[in-house]
């Protein structure tokens, strides 16, 4: 598949996906649409393309965490590269005070207190801000203690109306999935909720820009955000250093610096849909059942060496004796219509009215010589199953066989078969 067509089918599934998703949604309410639909539009889809959904989230949909990657749409709409470990999107300081102009949502705090606590709380050197004359909620420098530039930023955030929001973003994402060295996460002492991970701004690691991240979930549901790279800019920047400046421990000292605490109260609250309360996700199988009934479905001769995955989404590495390979699938009983996505080559319709969808291409996240066989199905009721298989056991680590241990037929089978539809939802 050429560049240009995977940048075509790219986009015609963000596309698709988003409107599916963001049907529920007032027209009027443009911040809860964003917030709200577009968020789990995106995570969908970076699980997709991380191989959970069969190409997760990137997205890499998708902070640290469920999504695993940035916002594909910036504030104001447009699209937005992605990160390993990207905050989640609520708008980012504009680099200019624009009274009664700002995008919905936007927090005012001025860059230049929120540098003053980022200085405060960090080892000395050299600083160099974006914007300090602007207002926002984040705040982007690059810092310079004589052994290399290095890019910093830090962001505050709610993150969201109910005890389990955000707690995504501060959990360690599957390494089947997401490329990273080191992670730890868990509780603090006085309730808070802490992350620390040692990652890359890019799935391939031939690229070595080394993107460290903490993140700090308050029992208030505030997340304080930093993410520091070994180059003086997340992208597009030339490795200025072996490893980003700050250690996991003074990268802790920084989110959970109180300074940001009287900053962080300056949010505004996030918006509501009228009459709903906070939007939930749509219903979906647990990740129990999800993966149970795919071990159920495999073939005879293959054995399972791990497994994972959330509520509507699983994966299993499987292994014939030929070498592992990656099996995902993704479970979306409420797709709504993706008539779109199901045309050109491969397509075929079944006498029910299902459309099945079956393509072979090369991997998307570095991995050398790893192939991507995907069967998509949706029913005319809007019920849809991805089924992907590689060779190789994770996307961004080279092939470790010829072919993907389950045949195109095999996935196909699993896709379509009834017991999907029989799962409870939650």
């Amino acid at each position: 598949m050429s560049q240009n067509e995977e940048t075509r089918r790219f986009e015609e599934e963000l596309g698709a996906v988003l409107r599916s998703t963001g049907d529920g949604f007032a027209a009027d309410d443009r911040r809860e649409l964003v917030a709200g639909g577009l968020q789990r539009g995106r995570r969908r889809l970076v699980r997709r393309r991380l191989a959970v959904t069969g190409g997760v989230l990137a997205l890499a949909a998708v902070g640290i965490g469920g999504a695993y990657g940035g916002s594909l749409l910036g504030p104001g709409g447009p699209a937005a590269t992605t990160s390993v470990a990207a905050p989640p999107q609520q708008g980012r300081g504009s680099g200019a005070a624009h009274p009664g102009k700002e995008p919905m949502g936007e927090a005012t705090i001025p860059v230049k207190d929120l540098a003053a606590v980022l200085k405060a709380n960090t080892p000395a050197g050299q600083w160099q801000f974006d914007n300090l004359d602007g207002t926002g909620q984040s705040v982007t420098g690059v810092y310079d203690d004589g052994h290399g530039k290095a890019g910093v930023s830090v962001g505050l955030y709610r993150a969201g109306g109910t005890p389990e929001s955000g707690k995504d973003q501060v959990t360690c994402p599957d390494q089947a999935l997401v490329p990273y060295d080191r992670c730890t996460a868990g509780r603090l002492s006085g309730g808070d909720r802490f992350m620390f991970i040692e990652g890359y701004e890019y799935p391939d690691k031939r690229v070595e820009t080394k993107n460290w991240r903490a993140v700090l979930l308050t029992k208030d549901g505030i997340l304080i955000d930093a993410s520091e790279y070994n180059a003086a800019a997340e992208k597009d920047a030339p490795i200025s250093r072996e490893d980003p400046p700050f250690s996991g421990t003074q990268l802790k000292d920084l989110v959970t610096a109180e300074a940001w605490r009287p900053l962080a109260a300056r949010l505004p609250q996030l918006p509501k849909a009228p009459g709903t309360g906070e939007q939930r996700p749509p219903a979906a199988p647990s990740a129990a059942a999800v993966q149970a009934t795919l071990r159920s479905l495999l073939p005879k001769g293959v054995t399972v060496e791990s497994h994972g995955g959330e509520d509507g989404h699983g994966y299993v590495v499987v292994d014939d004796g030929k070498g592992p390979s990656l099996v995902g699938i993704d479970v979306q009983p409420t797709a709504g219509e993706l008539d779109e996505l199901f045309t050109g080559e491969g397509v075929v319709t079944l006498p029910d009215g299902t459309k099945v969808k079956s393509t072979r291409q090369p991997g998307e996240k570095g991995g050398e010589g790893v192939v991507w066989w995907n069967v998509d199905t949706l029913t005319p009721q809007g019920f849809r199953v991805v089924v992907s298989a590689f060779n190789s056991p994770a996307q961004y680590k080279d092939a470790t066989r010829d072919e993907p241990a389950l045949t195109m037929e095999q996935l196909k089978t699993i896709a379509l078969s009834p017991k999907w539809h029989k799962l409870p939802l939650k």
